[in-house]
Parts: structure tokens; sequence; C-alpha cells
């Protein structure tokens, strides 16, 4: 039985850092020829990182990717290298380059190009076809067949050819976004197709957070008969080197119909006969799952830390009201950059509860960020003189709640412009998609870390920070009280909206499984309070259109995920 040792570098790149992505491929590429291994994989457009977007209309962007993949195949030896490029000739192409002794031996073309979800790979990039023919390398006496990622997703895409053309090893190179607990459908599927196509399956995914994206990696290896050899760690870059053993296919093939080979033998380009030599077998790690609550912490904390670090930023402001929200994103901030570098700011008006100014007080003390106080009632109350006139007669209401959150939010933008430090938003999901927010007040900044997060997952987070330090770092009586804006004299949040227990599922069924108004209501739940649900959602599109970028943890996020027209009559 042949043994091919293979190296999974699971790598943040930045897009268009065409320089640093070329500085992780060599350093990773190293580490793998050092380890003796026949092959290295790197993810999806790793010189370019992923996704590029509008960048790849730039021909120059084009050219320079290319003469970054020819310095990097200059560099390799005697371990091929399989890296992912933008090829380009009449059209664009998501593209592979195999490398091996200082050349490029071979490309491959990304067949399957996804349209869908947060995906416009069909706008830039033209599909390899039967005009660019498949070709198995073979590397260590080994047939190895290479795609890019969404090629593996179908049962009849281009894996299960080259399965059929003679492959024995197959390396499936990737940019698959997160989202909460996608780790575990990735390696079933691929299970799938691996026992279909009776080969093992080499899985590399990036890692790193990109815009309103975040990558969690996860790589993994497994065998033909779909069983998990060995899987990296979520949310690190990690350079995964595994011994992959390589059984003859013909008994399992001429035994299952799925495995008839009633294709022609592809051509095959010869790379190395023998695997190379080295002393000992390595263990094949397999990282453990993590619970879901620190999966979607982390998820967070990754995606909040490249943003920050990738843009400029090393330091942050947040507005700490002493509420559920501003607390969970103080702690991922924390953990994020550092506490030295987060910043809070109690901003109290009137209407302030002493609690919630000592909650916030509490909290910062526990994480060691940076606090001070800042009173809106002089500004506030010079609103209200200044309007004195205008609003001669009229009943004081919204308005005055939202001159205040406005106060706030000119406050936080000041301590930004004058410190350089960029303000995070501490609105959530559940209020992103009923409008529940100040335009132009608590939704400034310049990224909003939990606007993916529904409200009660903002409970179960914050609960989970408490369980993982082993103590109380977020006050109990934050998780515990009512929610308030604390705009108005004893105010709450369930004046103004359904209780969140029943106000989420209403909104994961409206804005992430697209069900009308009608099909939730004959699921069961009360026509009058979908219908106020589901309209607050529809005219809210005009607000969320100019609220920061945020995190990417659901199926469906507000933003690159759903494009809802802000101007509609569908009220279904």
């Amino acid at each position: 039985m042949t043994v091919l040792r293979v190296a999974l570098a699971q790598l943040n790149p930045t897009v268009g850092d065409l320089d640093g992505n070329l500085k992780k491929l060599m350093e990773a590429y190293d580490q793998a020829d050092e380890a003796g291994c026949d092959l290295v994989a790197s993810p999806e457009l790793s010189i370019t990182g992923y996704p590029p977007e509008d960048l790849v209309l730039k021909p120059g962007f084009v050219a320079d990717n290319r003469a970054a993949l020819e310095s990097f195949a200059a560099h390799t030896k005697e371990c091929t290298a399989i890296v992912g490029f933008v090829d380009s000739d009449r059209d664009l192409y998501n593209a592979i380059a195999v490398c091996v002794r200082g050349e490029i031996v071979g490309t491959y073309r990304k067949r399957m190009l996804p349209n869908y979800s947060v995906f416009d790979e069909q706008r830039y990039f033209t599909p390899g076809t039967e005009n660019d023919p498949l070709e198995l390398y073979e590397i260590g006496g080994v047939k190895v067949g290479v795609t890019v990622c969404e090629d593996i997703w179908s049962p009849f895409g281009p894996l299960a050819t080259q399965a059929a053309g003679g492959a024995e090893l197959s390396v499936n190179i990737n940019g698959s976004p997160y989202h909460w607990e996608k780790d575990t459908g990735r390696e079933r599927m691929v299970a799938t197709r691996a026992q279909d196509a009776h080969t093992p399956i080499v899985y590399v995914n990036q890692v790193g957070g990109q815009d309103e994206l975040v990558f969690d990696g996860g790589s993994f290896v497994v065998d033909g008969e779909g069983q998990l050899i060995a899987r990296a760690p979520q949310f690190v870059e990690d350079v995964m080197i595994v011994d992959v053993s390589i059984p003859p296919v013909y008994r399992s093939r001429l035994l299952d119909p799925r495995g008839k080979a009633t294709d022609t033998p592809l051509p095959v380009v010869h790379v190395s006969a023998e695997p190379r030599t080295r002393d000992l077998v390595v263990e094949s790690p397999i990282a453990d799952e993590l619970d879901p609550h620190r999966e979607l912490y982390d998820a967070l904390v990754l995606g909040t830390r490249d943003y920050l670090r990738k843009n400029g930023f090393t330091d942050v402001v947040i507005g700490l009201s002493g509420g559920i929200d501003s607390t969970i994103v103080a702690c991922v901030a924390a953990d994020a950059l550092g506490p030295e570098h987060v910043h809070g700011v109690s901003m109290p008006s009137r209407y302030s509860s002493d609690h919630s100014k000592s909650d916030a007080e509490l909290l910062a003390e526990n994480l060691g960020i940076d606090y001070r106080t800042i009173s809106i009632e002089p500004a506030f109350q010079a609103y209200l003189d200044m309007l004195a006139p205008s609003f001669e007669g009229r009943e004081p209401g919204l308005t005055y709640e939202n001159i205040q959150s406005r106060c706030r939010g000119q406050i936080l933008m000041a301590l930004s412009n004058e410190m350089g430090w960029m303000v995070l938003t501490t609105g959530n999901k559940s209020e992103l998609a009923v409008g529940y927010f100040t335009i132009y007040g608590d939704s400034v900044g310049g990224y909003a870390v939990i606007k993916d997060v529904l409200k009660l997952d903002v409970y179960e987070l914050c609960r989970y920070v408490n369980r993982a330090a082993g103590r109380d770092v977020i006050p109990p009586d934050v998780i515990t009280k009512p929610p308030s804006a604390e705009l108005r004299p004893d105010q709450r949040d369930d004046q103004s909206l359904p209780p969140y227990e029943v106000l989420d599922p209403i909104l994961e069924l409206y804005v992430e499984h697209d069900r009308t108004a009608q099909e939730i209501i004959e699921l069961g739940h009360d026509e009058a309070l979908v219908r106020r649900i589901t309209r607050l959602v529809d005219i809210a599109e005009y607000k969320r259109r100019q609220s920061p970028p945020g995190v990417r943890v659901s199926p469906k996020a507000f933003g690159k995920d759903r494009r809802m027209p802000i101007t509609h009559g569908y009220r279904g």
C-alpha cells in the first residue's frame, strides 16, 4: 500500500495582498517540504485571497497575480504544490496551478461556479469546459485529481469523472465561508463523495475574516470509505501534515456499481514515481469539534479581529450601556484585540438607571478595558432648547428618544475621529430585522459585530463567556434584567416588540428561510403578530442598507446574502 504524505496549508490570506499571501504560501511550502511531504495544498485563490471580487476586473491585478504565481512556482522543490490563482486568456478563470521543481506543470480551471448566497463567481469567471481537458497528476506513484470548492458539491461533478478516469486521491481546495455548524455538513458531504469515488479526499479550506465573511478552516482528510482520518482546528492558521494510505481501489470499484470505470482513462502528467524517502510515520491529528456556542463566539472574534487588523485599526471604542448587546461586543473585542485596545464609554442620560451604569463599569473592570463616562445630558438639553420653537405644542415622543441615541453616536464618532479608534456597533439581528434602532444614532460605526446574531443567541453567548471563564466576567444582572433602551422612563423592549422568545422564531422563518407571512401563519403563529413583524422587517430595509458590515454567521445574513429591494409592494 502506498502512503502519500500530504500537507494541508490552512492559511489566512488578505485579499489583494499579493506579496503577503506569497510569503505565507512560501513559508507553508517550506514547512511541508522539510517534513518530507509529497504534496502540499493551499486554499482556493490563495494567491489573491478569496473572494477578490471586482479586483479581478483590473488587468494589472490579474497580471500581478500571475507574476506572484510564477515566483511561487520558482520557489518549489521536490514537494508538489497545489495553489489557487486567477487564470486568464480571453476570459478569467478560478484556477489551480500544480507546481514542482521550479515549474508550473499543469493547471485546472474550476468547472462549477456558485452564484447563490454570498457567491457571485459567474459575474467574474468562466467555467472550465471540455475544451480544458481533465488531467491527473502522478505524485509519488499515485494518480491525483484536483478540484476547486463547488466542484465537489455535485455528485456528477469533476471528481466523479476523475475517479472514473483513474484517480486514486482527490484534492479539493476551498474558500468555503462559515455559518453556524456548517463544518458538520461539509464533512458529511465529502464523506459521501469519497464513498462514491472510492478515493481518499483531501479537503483544504481557507481561514480568516474578509469583510462580512469569516472562513473557519476545519480542513480535513477522509479515506476511500468516507472515514475521517485527520481534521485541522477551526479559526486558526495551520499546516496539517497527514500520511494518507492509498489502497488499491480496483476491488471496491468492481464490486460497487458506483465505481465502474466506464470512461476512458484520463491523461496523466508524471511528477514522481515513488513517495519521498522519510523516516517516521506522522500521527494524523483530529481536532475536537467545538461546542456550538464556542464555535459561534470564535467566529465573531476572528471576523472582528481580521476586519480591524487588515484595515489597519489597532483600537476600538464601544458605547457601554450595561445592556447585553454592548456587553457581548466588548467581550468579543477584548478577545479579538486584547483588552488594552478596547475603550468603553458610558453615556448616561436622565433616564439611565443606576444598575446600568454600575453594570457597565463592573464589566469594564472584569475585562480590563479602558472605561470612561461622558454624559449626554448637556447635548440632549441643547437639542431640546434648539428645537423647542419648532416642536412647540407637540407631545414628546419617539423623536426625543432618537435625539438621545444620536447624541451618543456623535460622541462615539468624535472619539473615533480624534483617537483613530473604530466604533463597533452593538445592534443584534433581531433589532436590525425590525428596525429597532436609530439610524445615525446607535447604528453608527465601522463594524457591526453581532448584526447576524439573534437576541436569544446573544444571551446564550453571554452565558458561554461566563462558563468558559469559570467566573462571572459578565455581571449576572446583565443577563437577567429585562432588556431596555432606557430612552424614556421605565422603558422595556417588550413594550415596543413582542418578547424575543416569540419574535426570534418568526424572524428566522421570514429572513433566513424565506417563508412568506402566510406560510408562517399556517405554521401556527398568530396572524396579527406575524403581519406586524413582517411589515416591520420590510419597511426597515432602507435603514439596514445604511448600516455597517458585520460578521456573517447564519445561512442568510443581511448584506451579501439577503438582497431585497427597498421599494416593493409584495406582502405575501
